[in-house]
């Protein structure tokens, strides 16, 4: 959904973006990668306007690369 901007399941083109949040107490919708507050990664929700279908994404590529890096296998 986050690139072809229509939704997976429906085919509806009315997709919202919910953008990720950093918030105390390890509020929002992000991944911790390191201690404090600051080292968290956003997490993007995209959400089919239609059928209520969603996806998940990382959408920066550094931050990819700080998931890669600490949970690697």
């Amino acid at each position: 959904m986050r690139n072809s901007k229509r939704c997976t399941k429906c085919q509806s083109e009315e997709i919202v973006r919910i953008p990720g949040e950093v918030g105390g107490y390890g509020q929002g919708n992000n991944i911790r990668v390191g201690l404090i507050m600051f080292s968290r990664v956003k997490v993007t929700r995209y959400l089919c306007g239609g059928c209520g279908y969603s996806e998940e994404w990382i959408d920066s590529q550094d931050d990819i690369a700080k998931l890669k890096y600490k949970y690697r296998t």
